[in-house]
């Protein structure tokens, strides 16, 4: 909670707006079954909304390169990552490659590891919470990863709130 509780604050901040709420005075979850939470604010408001979680099944990803897309504050505008997801094709889900750069998936950060290293995307699309805090306990360390570098690592994670870190028993890359 305190990652979401800081993503929060620095958006409004960035907007200007001081009004900044304890987001845990908020949150009532179902006390049944695995809900995602989703708050929608706005300068003088917050809405909360509950919705069943169901686990994506992720065992291919199609790298999709695209420069110009930004998704630096968490927004209910996805309609460029939509745009995006929709040329996966065969594949469950797609890679963000920015700039020669690995970004994120559609859902969720990522993470590789070699060398006895778990490393993610020094410059994703978006610094979730799930990431903050791994970075902040020392389980993953931020460098570039080079697309072209994809096939050196032996495995790779998925991270967000829901499933936090999660690693894929098999992927497989599509061009």
């Amino acid at each position: 909670m305190p990652y979401h509780q800081q993503r929060y604050s620095d958006v409004l901040k960035s907007l200007g707006i001081d009004n900044i709420q304890n987001l845990i005075d908020y949150i009532d979850p179902p006390s049944e079954g695995l809900y995602r939470c989703r708050l929608v604010y706005t300068a003088s408001d917050i809405a909360v909304t509950y919705h069943e979680y169901i686990k994506r099944d992720i065992s291919s990803l199609k790298l999709i390169f695209n420069n110009d897309i930004e998704y630096s504050k968490k927004s209910i505008n996805r309609d460029n990552i939509d745009a995006l997801f929709s040329q996966r094709d065969d594949a469950d889900d797609i890679l963000i490659i920015k700039n020669l750069l690995v970004c994120d998936t559609s859902i969720a950060n990522i993470a590789l590891y070699r060398s006895g290293m778990w490393i993610t995307p020094k410059t994703p699309l978006l610094k979730g919470t799930t990431r903050a805090r791994l970075i902040e306990e020392g389980k993953l360390i931020e460098a570039d990863i080079k697309a072209s570098e994809l096939r050196t690592f032996s495995q790779i994670a998925l991270l967000n709130a829901m499933i936090d870190f999660d690693v894929l028993d098999k992927c497989e890359f599509l061009l």
